[in-house]
């Protein structure tokens, strides 16, 4: 009996050694090796490869070239998937086992299937399962030698056009000034002294830059992009030995500073872009939107890189792995007509002001205007720190966006006065005052403040006389009349406070604290407490020639036309008697737009002149405005605005304007 159970319990520890002591699968190895590998635990999936793989790569290798190709390649969301089979087979020496790997790229997905093969083999008294691994592994088209390309496939920025079609931002190309050294003579210190100055460098930018270390004798130095329209640099430049040029791609801004305010331009991105706009497809070579509609519109401009992942075998041919198309930007086309435009900046030469016209039918905006510019292709392709200096110190300031913010607007804000009367019953087109001296204050608790006029008509003033001739006190006088709260929620109703959508942004007109008799009074005549943008007041203008309603205005051809932002402002009554009488401002010799009369072209408009100063006495800073419109045909509403003068010249610019328009034909 205890024979028998020495049998059975020597049979029992046997097959439990033997149990215990059974040979690892290949399918159970490379199960382990699939696992290290979606983690992407590359060092140890070192110590599953074969003899032979291990001698055809060293560990810091096998895993850097890993950690490299998943790094370039951008490579997320890794699965390999391999599936044991129910039933184990028998292998001897080598086993072959299917495995499948999916993966994202930075061009989209990337899928493969491939088979593995794993080696029995011997180490140190132990035999295993090893991974006969090559770099078909990494991906089944990469053979020994070959090499994994990644290329970012540019896209093509979107242009910004005006309403013809004609190209305000463009892709275009620019002039790069450089030297081929072995070419630069005996002159050579006075030619670098030359260029230097010419292109607004040091000697000592340029000499470095020929002595970087691939610098060759014949071998072209770039220094500085400058714009191709300089033929004046090109024939200074160009004429001297060894002073080159080649053509470059470059943002192109065909109409300079005429635009420079309303369309910007780009720039290189920096480090901190990338680091704000990461995952958004941007790469250290991309330019970006700095100014204007270039920075409004970044990203219906800018378009998507397109990036192509291939192989380049050792004979040359090329397999794509995966690709991510490129999708170019969206051109944009305006409302603006870049003629219109580029007259009303000429008409602004030599000052500091702003001007807008719209369609008062449509809305559209047919000029936008801040003067002076600067040359946005100077800032695109690389302005130098003294020119920048010299501009932002100018002190008509050519940075400074005009149009975007808000101004006193002095005079051009008795029509709206005057709608906001007679819509609220509180003037009437008869209401007269009796004004006969310069100055005016209601009674003496107003202090030492006065109203003062600058129209020389005495007696009985109507709502009419007051208009043409501009008349101050009357137009305090009836806002007293109205009272505060009238006034103010009538200039909402004119959509101060308030902005429609609109592409570029804009600070839109501001009522401020109308707290007393006295900033109601000049309010009411456009000092006090309002402040308007030049493309709002051209708006307000558009009730008096669309029966009382108050056009929205866009920018985006793609937008709606003809859109009411503000409707049943004035009666169809009184906004005929407005034109009317705006209409005399300019025919009535006494009339203060007088000067701006053209003959067989009839124009209806308002002048102001708004003064800046810290307190009555003072000499202030003066502001000229203008609006205008052909009453009888009104296809564009005119505003213009001119700091440091007097509205008789700015209606002189105005009217120079409208001439031009009428002999082209428009």
């Amino acid at each position: 009996m205890k024979r028998a159970l020495f049998i059975i319990m020597s049979v029992l520890i046997a097959a439990i050694i033997s149990g215990c002591s059974k040979e690892p699968t290949p399918e159970e190895r490379f199960s382990q090796y699939v696992k290290l590998w979606n983690d992407q635990k590359f060092d140890e999936m070192y110590g599953f490869l074969s003899a032979e793989a291990k001698n055809s790569i060293s560990k810091e290798d096998f895993v850097s070239r890993y950690n490299k190709i998943y790094q370039d390649l951008e490579i997320d969301k890794l699965k390999v998937s391999y599936k044991k089979p129910e039933e184990e087979k028998e292998h001897e020496e080598n086993a072959e086992l299917p495995f499948s790997a999916n993966m994202e790229s930075a061009a989209g997905p990337i899928e493969f299937d491939h088979d593995a093969t794993l080696v029995k083999e011997k180490r140190d008294d132990d035999t295993n399962w090893y991974v006969d691994w090559n770099t078909t592994y990494i991906f089944p088209e990469l053979g020994s030698g070959d090499k994994i390309s990644f290329k970012n496939v540019q896209a093509e920025r979107g242009s910004i056009l005006d309403r013809g079609g004609n190209g305000l931002a463009i892709n275009g190309t620019a002039v790069q000034v450089g030297v081929v050294p072995g070419e630069l003579g005996e002159q050579k210190d006075q030619t670098i002294a030359k260029v230097a100055e010419l292109l607004d460098m040091s000697e000592e930018q340029i000499n470095k830059a020929m002595s970087a270390g691939w610098v060759k004798d014949d071998l072209f130095v770039p220094l500085k992009k400058i714009s191709k329209e300089d033929k004046g640099l090109h024939e200074k430049l160009f004429a001297m030995n060894g002073v080159k040029s080649q053509e470059v791609g470059a943002r192109e801004y065909p109409y300079g500073a005429a635009l420079s305010h309303l369309i910007g331009y780009v720039g290189p991105i920096t480090a901190d872009d990338l680091e704000k706009l990461e995952g958004k497809g941007y790469t250290s070579t991309d330019l970006i939107g700095r100014r204007g509609l270039e920075q409004v519109l970044e990203e219906q401009l800018k378009g998507t890189n397109g990036v192509r992942i291939s192989i380049v075998k050792k004979d040359g041919t090329v397999k794509t792995l995966a690709e991510k198309p490129v999708e170019n930007g969206k051109d944009v086309k305006l409302t603006i007509d870049v003629v219109a435009q580029q007259q009303l900046y000429d008409q602004l030469k030599g000052k500091a002001g702003m001007a807008s016209a719209i369609n008062p039918a449509t809305g559209e905006t047919l000029a936008l205007v801040s003067a002076p510019g600067f040359d946005p292709n100077e800032m695109t392709l690389g302005i130098s720190q003294n020119k920048r200096k010299m501009l932002e110190e100018d002190p008509l300031k050519p940075f400074l966006n005009r149009f975007k913010l808000t101004y006193v607007p002095g005079s051009v804000m008795k029509p709206i006065t005057t709608a906001i009367g007679l819509e609220s019953g509180k003037l009437q087109t008869d209401t007269a005052f009796e004004i006969n001296e310069k100055q005016w204050q209601k009674d003496a608790s107003w202090g030492k403040y006065k109203v003062t006029r600058y129209s020389d008509i005495k007696g009985s003033i109507n709502l009419e006389k007051a208009l043409v001739y501009s008349d101050n006190i009357y137009f305090a006088q009836a806002a007293l009349g109205m009272g505060q709260e009238t006034f103010t929620e009538g200039l909402k109703k004119f959509g101060f406070e308030d902005q429609p959508e609109y592409l570029y942004p804009i600070e839109p007109s501001q009522i401020g604290k109308i707290d007393s008799e006295i900033r109601l009074a000049d309010s009411a005549y456009g000092q006090g407490q309002v402040e308007m943008n030049i493309l709002h007041l051209a708006t307000t203008y558009s009730p008096f020639v669309n029966k009382g309603n108050m056009i929205k205005p866009i920018l985006n051809m793609e937008d709606e036309q003809g859109q009411v932002w503000k409707e049943g402002l004035v009666s169809a009554e009184n906004a005929a008697v407005i034109n009317s009488m705006l209409t005399k401002v300019i025919t009535d010799p006494k009339g203060t737009a007088h000067n701006g009369l053209i003959a067989n072209y009839p124009l209806a408009g308002k002048t102001g002149t708004a003064e800046i100063k810290e307190k009555q006495g003072e000499k202030g800073k003066e502001l000229g405005w203008f609006v205008a419109y052909n009453p009888n045909a009104a296809d564009m509403i005119v505003a213009m605005m001119i700091e440091d003068s007097g509205s008789k010249d700015v209606v002189s610019r105005v009217k120079s304007f409208y001439e031009l328009k009428l002999d082209s034909g428009q």
